[in-house]
């Protein structure tokens, strides 16, 4: 049987996959597995945080989830629209045992998703997942009377989000001029607005949302008018999120990108030099640009390598004490300051390495160079044999011999379809291409169903 819960919650298509019968059902087993002492009606009651993106379907998904929490006992503080980050943080600050979040991130507006947080804000474990899957159809004593949870709104959360940031990323912005696009999403209204509490001077796109526009044509996924409008009103640098805020990507005073990868270079010298990188290491996954690596390598900062999905980075830097880790795509986590990616932070952390070193980001970002990388996915494949296919393996080595630290070579399983993922990095895209071909060829032919 399909596992209920993804990498990044439960997502589908809204009043389809995920229905509203299911996400009540969820925030029931979820009350009943993480506010147990809530639930038993003595003494302190469990409460959970609840947030959204300002997608449509999440009005009456919210609704769902809020109903199933109250209904199990728990009171439910509703902040209403507010980054994944937001929601997080919340939880914490108020010492919630549990916090939800509605949205599906920067898919299309007719999917949703939802994401549980535990107590301090932290994502659930597999194990917990699997425990709140397999409460779903169980049964339990309902309480009544005074025993239900209270639902009550929570509009100081977005002031309380704002504060958090400002403070975990001190300096002011003046002089700066920045364009946040805001993907019509979730940070619409805190993502510009944190900005011009800072200083800066700050032009908004992609900051209306109306319940149906969520990521069309703007935001991380759809970087061309951030670009253009950069240009066009004379900016410093723009950014831009995704629909729950998540996750950042940046565009230079020249209308060039800054990925992932190139922000948290520049943000792990920037904590390298004041003292606040811990083990002077930065934590990113094996899909990170090779250019990235050899950057570190140059600045002296060690990098720590983990499977892709910023959940496996993040358990990695919890593990470890570390404090800065991420991914190409922009999720940049700051362990001092948030649980989960917080693409806001990661915003005005920039803008505050910008100001504060009065150099532009292309400079600051030039520390390193991005190695052409090529992605061709192999389908209809048996992606359990790929570690163990002798010629495959034989052609791996070959070609990173061959490449000789000039790029390398990367083969991954994808987790949900018979697919592997050939990546190849080279000095040059006509290589990289080259060696990505024919190791897809090799891929195909051998491992073919």
């Amino acid at each position: 049987m399909a596992r209920l819960f993804g990498t990044d919650g439960v997502r589908g298509l809204a009043n389809r996959d995920l229905t509203a019968e299911l996400a009540l059902k969820l925030s029931v087993a979820v009350a009943h597995e993480l506010g147990s002492s809530g639930t038993s009606y003595g003494g302190h009651r469990a409460a959970a945080v609840v947030g959204r993106d300002p997608r449509a379907s999440g009005e009456f998904l919210s609704a769902a989830v809020m109903a199933g929490f109250a209904s199990a006992g728990v009171d439910v503080l509703n902040a209403g629209v507010l980054p994944t980050p937001a929601v997080a943080y919340l939880t914490a600050r108020m010492d919630a045992e549990m916090g939800a979040v509605l949205s599906a991130s920067h898919n299309a507006m007719p999917d949703n998703g939802i994401k549980f947080f535990a107590g301090g804000g932290h994502k659930l474990a597999d194990d917990i997942e699997d425990a709140i899957a397999g409460r779903l159809d169980a049964e339990w004593e309902r309480p009544t009377g005074a025993r239900v949870g209270r639902i009550r709104p929570f509009p100081q959360g977005a002031d309380f989000y704002m504060e958090h940031l400002l403070e975990s990323v001190p300096g002011r912005l003046d002089g700066l001029h920045v364009v946040v696009d805001a993907a019509h999403g979730a940070a619409s209204h805190v993502g510009p607005e944190v900005f011009k509490r800072a200083g800066a001077t700050v032009d908004t796109i992609g900051g209306d949302p109306d319940g149906l526009n969520i990521n069309d044509g703007h935001g991380s996924t759809h970087l061309e008018r951030l670009q253009q409008a950069v240009i066009d009103r004379g900016a410093d640098l723009g950014f831009a999120f995704d629909g729950d805020a998540d996750r950042c990507l940046a565009v230079d005073a020249d209308g060039n990108t800054v990925d992932g990868d190139q922000i948290m270079a520049v943000l792990a010298v920037d904590m390298r030099e004041r003292g606040t990188l811990a083990h002077d290491t930065l934590v990113a996954t094996v899909m990170s640009n090779l250019g990235l690596l050899q950057a570190m390598e140059r600045e002296g900062i060690k990098v720590v390598q983990t499977a892709v999905g910023d959940r496996y980075v993040l358990e990695e830097m919890r593990a470890q004490g570390y404090t800065l880790g991420g991914e190409q795509s922009g999720h940049v986590i700051m362990l001092d300051h948030g649980t989960t990616g917080d693409g806001v932070l990661t915003a005005l952390a920039i803008a505050r390495r910008v100001r504060a070193a009065g150099r532009p980001l292309a400079e600051l970002a030039s520390i390193m160079t991005r190695l052409p990388q090529v992605l061709i996915n192999v389908k209809g494949v048996d992606k359990d044999r790929v570690g163990e296919d002798e010629a495959v393996q034989s052609e791996v080595a070959a070609a990173s011999a061959e490449l000789d630290g000039s790029g390398r070579v990367l083969l991954r399983k994808s987790g949900t379809e018979p697919l592997v993922r050939v990546m190849v990095e080279a000095d040059t895209a006509e290589r990289a291409q080259q060696y990505a071909e024919r190791l897809a060829s090799v891929v195909q032919e051998r491992l073919a169903l």
